[in-house]
């Protein structure tokens, strides 16, 4: 982060994902709202973009790349973003991101960090992209099925985040791909204290736990595992397949927010009156000799 002024700082992100689904317009909105978030997460504001691409154009031909750019470009115009250009290589498999560049007022910047002693957590998307998008390259999950949720995986974090602001937000992440124990952990050991999530709370996609339970799975699951492995208490009574939903990595995913118990509630509903319908309290933040996880019913 560079600081320009006593009023705004430069704040800078790069990613780029593997196609979540064979459309190349949605390949390309949801890669972008996934990179646009990072900024969000910071609590910024978008400026510029440069598009990231590794394409096999000699295999693929440039159709499917001008429809992933197209669904790019639409997503920076809706962020009020620039694009101010990109680069390319041709590379084996494709992938599709952005650099972006935001502005953020240097008193309001987020962090996962700064969580405190009885905060509650919110969630504002739901969980379970990877499994989805898995199931669906397997043909085990129809397109029918995937496309109803594209819109809110796709959705930017700008608008959940432009309504947070009006409140004391503590701590700050997106939900990507060390799901969401992964993410919580980050904010429990930087804050020094404890996540307890509730099972029953969190929000889930459509389709996400029956395809756990017809044995489909991601390549992230045991890694975000093992990433918690001695710091997590499990207390719900869960089966085998819905605790894997807890390690599924997510591509766009929501903000995880952490607030004052007085102004979460009003968070929530204000949310939702904003248009970010899957916003759910999810859990809260306690004491601990040792920063950890807890999942309760």
């Amino acid at each position: 982060m560079y600081r320009l002024s006593d009023t705004m700082a430069v704040i800078s992100t790069v990613d780029f994902i593997t196609p979540p689904v064979d459309d190349p317009v949605w390949f390309g909105r949801i890669a972008a709202a996934n990179s646009l978030s990072d900024i969000y997460a910071m609590g910024g504001r978008p400026l510029t973009a440069l598009n990231l691409v590794m394409f096999p154009a000699r295999k693929l031909g440039t159709e499917l790349l001008r429809g992933i750019l197209q669904g790019g470009h639409e997503k920076v115009s809706e962020a009020g973003a620039s694009l101010a250009g990109g680069h390319s290589v041709e590379d084996e498999e494709p992938k599709y991101g952005l650099a972006v560049t935001g502005v953020v007022s240097p008193d309001r910047v987020l962090r996962n960090t700064g969580a405190r002693p009885g905060d509650h957590l919110i969630l504002t998307k739901p969980l379970g992209t990877g499994v989805l998008f898995n199931a669906r390259r397997a043909r085990k999950l129809p397109w029918a099925e995937l496309e109803r949720i594209l819109p809110e995986v796709a959705a930017l974090n700008g608008r959940a985040l432009e309504i947070a602001l009006r409140y004391d937000i503590h701590a700050c992440t997106d939900v990507t791909g060390f799901g969401i124990l992964g993410h919580s952990l980050e904010m429990a050991q930087g804050s020094g204290l404890r996540v307890e999530l509730s099972y029953s709370a969190l929000p889930f996609y459509p389709n996400a736990l029956e395809m756990y339970e017809r044995g489909e799975t991601t390549g992230s699951n045991r890694a975000n595992r093992e990433l918690v492995q001695g710091v997590l208490a499990i207390e719900a009574k869960m089966t085998s397949r819905q605790q894997e939903l807890l390690f599924d990595p997510q591509t766009s995913g929501g903000l995880l927010l952490s607030v004052p118990p007085d102004q979460a509630e009003d968070l929530v509903v204000e949310l939702h009156t904003g248009g970010v319908a899957s916003a759910r309290k999810i859990g809260q933040v306690a004491v601990s000799a040792k920063p950890g996880l807890r999942i309760v019913d």
